[in-house]
């Protein structure tokens, strides 16, 4: 009995196979259940009874034969998605994907304007940097100015001070060479004074040795 339920299986599966590939065998749908059945579950029942099954069995072992192909029926219906289905996943990933999109350009529109932003503030403060570092650069530059000038104030007044120590030196030295010019004429005057003095005594005393020895 076994095997004839078997080759009975086999039979069937080979027909459901063939109804899968040109879709032409005829439904049949039990009584007591909504399920449709790829078989005809009458004549497997008579073939059965004709191979000698009793009637009660042959309608056991259609019904589980039933059972399985329609469980297997589901299972295959399960891993398989329905042209609907497909629609409604191939709608469902359109939308996901023009969320996906506009996020991704909000996202881009925020980051360029944020980057915008921080361009701008960094710009400013550049130009921040630029106007203190001017300010200091001018400061500094006043400051060396002034420090300078100061500085040449010093300078000249040294260089007046100066001159007028080397003005006053040489007019003392000039009033001291007057003084010893003076000085050297008087003495000059003295010698000659003197020398004509000793001149006139060498002379007197000359005549009055002549005068003596004549």
């Amino acid at each position: 009995m076994a095997t004839i339920a078997a080759s009975i299986v086999r039979t069937r599966t080979t027909r459901l196979i063939n109804f899968n590939k040109f879709n032409h065998k005829q439904y049949s749908q039990q009584p007591n259940s909504k399920r449709l059945f790829l078989v005809d579950t009458l004549a497997l029942v008579r073939r059965l009874e004709g191979e000698g099954v009793p009637s009660q069995q042959a309608e056991a072992i259609t019904s589980a034969i039933i059972e399985v192909l329609n469980d297997s029926l589901e299972n295959v219906g399960e891993s398989f998605v329905s042209k609907g289905e497909m629609q409604m996943i191939e709608m469902t990933q359109d939308g996901n994907l023009g969320k996906f999109k506009s996020r991704v350009q909000s996202s881009q529109e925020n980051h360029f304007s944020l980057l915008q932003r921080e361009m701008e503030k960094l710009k400013s403060d550049i130009e921040k940097m630029r106007s203190e570092l001017r300010y200091e650069i001018d400061k500094v530059t006043a400051g060396q100015r002034l420090d300078l000038n100061l500085e040449r104030g010093r300078i000249r007044d040294e260089l007046s001070n100066q001159n007028q120590e080397t003005t006053n030196l040489t007019n003392t030295l000039d009033r001291e060479i007057h003084t010893l010019r003076a000085e050297l004429e008087a003495a000059k005057y003295d010698v000659i004074k003197y020398c004509i003095g000793t001149l006139a005594s060498i002379s007197a005393v000359g005549l009055a040795v002549l005068r003596i020895l004549m």
